[in-house]
């Protein structure tokens, strides 16, 4: 168990140096493309929410 929860630390670290070492790197075309970025996330979201409703169904059904 130890072993377990050393590795999520480490992994936890690593995640948030790389997080600081990317996020000072900017994107230049964010402004002109934002609004097919908003759209994309939109849809990504929608996708994502209908297929958790769906996962959410087939386990009441099946194994509640």
């Amino acid at each position: 168990m130890s072993i377990a929860i050393a590795l999520v630390i480490v992994i936890a670290i690593i995640a948030g140096v790389s997080t600081f070492l990317l996020a000072g790197k900017g994107d230049e075309d964010y402004r002109s493309n934002a609004g097919r970025n908003t759209k994309n996330l939109s849809l990504i979201y929608l996708v994502v929410m209908i297929l958790s409703f769906v996962a959410i169904g087939v386990y009441i059904k099946w194994f509640a």
